[in-house]
């Protein structure tokens, strides 16, 4: 067996950048691609789009300067021309690329200003009788300054030296017809002479699925083993009192549904046990979890235990605020208000009553965590739209109490496979039922060409007693809204520049505008950057019918409740992810009138923001969205994965390898049962050296 490589500590510092801290961390650093240099191409018989490896000689080596620094090579095959173009390139390398060298050049051809061409192709000097590779290469993820060829030697020694046992119990491998890991890693990193880049290539083949499998599980063992763990840890045991939660249910002017009661039984029970309860509670714009969390928090209050409220954003937790004080007050239970935006002397006044107990329900934004902010006994945090928080932000409020119980929820539907993946180390409770007399809101699509027959309907349903939200994606031309950060995304993607993007209508634009056109309406403005207190006002008086129509950014996406508000237009509705849309169009259809969203689109439209529009005016079910919006734009955007440290699956793809997961989850089971020196050899392969947040 040969001896492990010495790695200078430069060489360390790239590999940490790929998240390659140890030695067995290279084994599953597997490869992006194959280069199959098994072969050669006649320059006569290349394709423009092929990737291939051409042999010849350099008749024509020279530098232009056409508009910038370029090396241009002319490779001669028989009497078949290609050329070799390079941007950047070192004296080394026009050294080699000489005039009258004969070289090997793999790459992509192009088109180009003289014929066919390949750009920065990989090349090396050969003889006549230099000999071809006897198996594809492999092309590894990499980083500045450290090569492939580095990559192949640092893995191939890893593969002879470290030890490749299987941690998949005999059995379990016969059962689920997987391939062995020493040979699917084996065939991965060193394919046999016999194989096609394109079968590898393939993830549904037996050795990625087999590394696929061992990821997914891992993932499954992680959680559930912090799921086991969360067993053991001691919270106090809130047991239902019936007192303040029966009144409260007492003095509802509705009933609560099926559903509503099926969750919070099941969050009642939870909270009754002497271990922290972690429940993530999801339900579809309008289900009706806000009750579920007031109930909640009155089970810890009732109990002699504080509860927290943590939103995002200062309009819905203001909503909440004024919502629950509304429900509250009358049992004699006033909230505290605290976010960043109150003045130094409010925070410090909410900040002690909080820490004397004084109060008993705290509600605001990620101000509930500062490190100023000491409660006097947290029973239960709530956090709303978790996955808008980062990971330690969510301990951080988790972290106020000696061990609070904990109950996440989201108004953004997940799909299934999402929440069998991410979320199962917590209990998942649904509200699948909407509250009676709700009626479905339709939605229709329209060209921004016919926007006066908008202006028209506007104007109508405000002039017959209704309200109506007028939707837009900007704030001015220096800025973007609140959930500009999605839709920016959305605009590369649709092939816009951001510099395009400032040239769509504004917010203040659009409420100038409309004033304009309906001197007859009482037209207000809402947006991010207006003081908490404008802000307020603005919301304040549309919900009390003083404004028939509200110009906003998508600061109202979540939270607002106007059941009068029957007509929604939301302007360049392109420009917005499915889980915007739907999460906007829940703003209206909260009443028992009809309701109508307008989502008004500029032409062209690309082709994912023709699939978006299509999916928002065919279906109003969030989950069947969201499942969509996952075939979208991947997990890692859906779970807000980028802001929130969730460790997203490298090989695997939870929506195509669907079958995996749930034998993933199954195994996970199995092996803790009966196998935990199996299941912790399997956990310390695949996760020893990496942070992972997912259980957070």
């Amino acid at each position: 067996m040969s001896a492990p490589l010495k790695i200078s500590p430069a060489t360390l510092a790239k590999l940490a950048k790929l998240g390659i801290r140890h030695r067995t961390d290279l084994l599953l650093h597997l490869p992006l691609r194959y280069e199959d240099e098994t072969h050669l191409t006649p320059i006569a018989n290349v394709q423009v789009g092929e990737t291939v490896q051409v042999q010849g000689v350099i008749t024509h080596s020279e530098v232009v300067f056409r508009p910038r620094r370029t090396l241009v090579c002319r490779l001669q095959d028989g009497g078949d021309e290609l050329y070799l173009r390079f941007l950047n390139f070192y004296p080394s390398q026009q050294k080699q690329l000489a005039a009258g060298r004969q070289i090997r050049a793999v790459g992509e051809v192009r088109a180009g200003y003289y014929g066919m061409e390949m750009v920065h192709p990989k090349c090396r000097a050969v003889d006549s009788d230099t000999p071809l590779q006897q198996s594809l290469t492999p092309v590894y993820p990499t980083t500045a300054g450290l090569s492939q060829a580095t990559l192949r030697k640092l893995i191939g020694n890893a593969l002879e030296t470290l030890p490749l046992s299987d941690t998949l119990p005999d059995a379990l491998l016969r059962r689920l017809c997987l391939a062995g890991f020493a040979g699917s890693l084996h065939l991965l990193h060193n394919p046999a002479p016999d194989i096609s880049a394109r079968t590898l290539e393939d993830r549904s083949h037996a050795a990625w699925r087999r590394i696929k499998f061992d990821e997914l599980l891992a993932q499954q063992l992680s959680m559930r083993a912090h799921h086991r763990e969360r067993g053991k840890r001691i919270a106090p045991a809130l047991a239902p009192q019936h007192r303040l939660t029966g009144t409260l249910l007492d003095r509802l002017p509705f009933a609560l549904t099926g559903a509503q009661q099926k969750v919070y039984a099941e969050i009642g029970r939870d909270l009754a046990r002497p271990h922290p309860m972690q429940r993530l509670l999801l339900g579809d714009v309008g289900s009706g979890k806000t009750i579920v969390a007031a109930l909640a928090a009155l089970q810890a209050i009732e109990n002699g235990y504080q509860a927290a409220l943590m939103a995002p954003t200062e309009i819905l937790a203001e909503q909440h605020y004024f919502k629950l004080r509304e429900w509250l007050e009358p049992l004699g239970i006033a909230p505290v208000w605290l976010s960043g935006s109150l003045k130094k002397k409010e925070k410090r006044l909410a900040a002690e009553r909080i820490a004397s107990g004084a109060t008993l329900l705290a509600i605001g934004t990620h101000a509930l965590f500062q490190n100023q902010v000491e409660f006097h006994k947290l029973g239960l945090a709530i956090v709303d739209e978790q996955h808008k928080f980062g990971v330690q932000q969510r301990l951080a409020l988790r972290n106020k109490g000696v061990e609070p119980h904990q109950l996440m929820m989201s108004a953004t539907p997940i799909p299934r496979t999402l929440a069998m993946s991410y979320y199962a180390d917590l209990d998942v409770s649904v509200i699948d039922e909407l509250p009676p007399g709700r009626t479905p809101v339709v939605t229709k699509l329209v060209s921004d060409a016919r926007r006066d027959e908008v202006f028209e309907r506007v104007r109508a349903a405000c002039l017959a007693g209704q309200q109506a939200y007028w939707v837009c994606p900007l704030i001015d031309e220096n800025g973007v809204s609140a959930k500009a950060n999605v839709s920016a995304a959305n605009v590369e993607r649709s092939g816009r520049s951001q510099s395009e993007a400032v040239q769509l209508q504004t917010v203040i634009e659009t409420h100038g505008m409309l004033c304009a056109a309906f001197p007859e309406l009482s037209i207000g403005l809402a947006h991010g950057r207006l003081d908490n207190a404008e802000k307020a006002r603005a919301m304040a008086a549309f919900k009390a019918g003083e404004m028939q129509l509200l110009v906003a950014t998508t600061v109202i996406e979540v939270g607002v409740d106007v059941p009068n508000a029957s007509l929604m237009v939301i302007d360049h509705a392109e420009r917005m992810g499915l889980a915007q849309l739907h999460q906007l169009r829940g703003r209206v259809g909260r009443g028992a009138m009809q309701s109508l969203c307008i989502l008004l689109y500029q032409q062209p439209l690309s082709e994912l923001a023709q699939a978006r529009l299509k999916i928002v005016f065919e279906s109003n079910d969030g989950f069947a969205i969201a499942q969509q919006d996952l075939q979208l734009r991947g997990p890692g955007e859906l779970l807000g994965a980028r802001q929130s440290g969730v460790a997203m699956l490298r090989f695997a793809d939870i929506s195509a390898d669907e079958d995996l997961l749930n034998q993933a989850r199954q195994a996970a089971d199995e092996l803790l049962r009966d196998f935990p020196a199996a299941a912790q050899k399997h956990l310390q392969r695949w996760m020893a050296n990496r942070h992972d947040y997912l259980h957070a």
